[in-house]
């Protein structure tokens, strides 16, 4: 069974964008190539067990099993020696990408304490957007009573977009709720 969002995508989104954007070539739109999900824990250079507990909750949240990710460098202000693991990662595609970023939209940010918008500026010059989330708690899959360790992610969406304008076209056609811009 297709996302829901996937099917809104091909059958409203899409025109949408060919009349705003001013392309006829439906490979030309812009479209989202992947959403990679991260949290980084320093604390866990100290204790394996929070890395485990924070891997365990990004499994539940996106339906895949996460990726240790390990520290490059030595640092020794920090105590990090190359090769420490230091975080987990989730690169979503396809299916899951959809659902994960419906769930996103229409339920976790809603969700967010004194939510006002996400930042509309927040691109990174290539039509990618990234935004940050306080902590696991705000998904529904996560049971607040049962986290010893609040922890914070990342969420990168790349998209196929040349810009930022038509990214952030895209991005809005989705139903992302981006604040409102202060035009002085």
């Amino acid at each position: 069974m297709r996302p829901r969002l996937l099917d809104r995508y091909r059958t409203e989104i899409l025109p949408k964008l060919a009349a705003q954007l001013g392309t006829t070539n439906p490979h030309a739109l812009p479209q989202i190539k992947k959403i990679v999900v991260s949290m980084g824990v320093g604390r866990s250079i100290g204790d394996a067990k929070i890395l485990q507990e924070v891997s365990q909750h990004l499994g539940q949240i996106t339906g895949q099993k996460p990726a240790i990710t390990k520290a490059k460098k030595s640092i020794s202000n920090f105590k990090l020696r190359e090769g420490m693991q230091v975080g987990c990662m989730v690169t979503l595609r396809g299916h899951r990408m959809y659902e994960f970023l419906d769930r996103l939209i229409n339920i976790v940010l809603p969700r967010v304490r004194d939510f006002r918008g996400v930042s509309f500026k927040a691109f990174d010059g290539a039509g990618n957007y990234s935004l940050g989330l306080p902590e696991q708690t705000v998904f529904p899959e996560i049971q607040a009573d049962k986290i010893q360790n609040a922890q914070g992610m990342n969420i990168a969406i790349v998209t196929t977009a040349g810009n930022d304008d038509s990214a952030r076209t895209l991005l809005r056609e989705f139903g992302m709720p981006f604040r409102k811009e202060n035009k002085a």
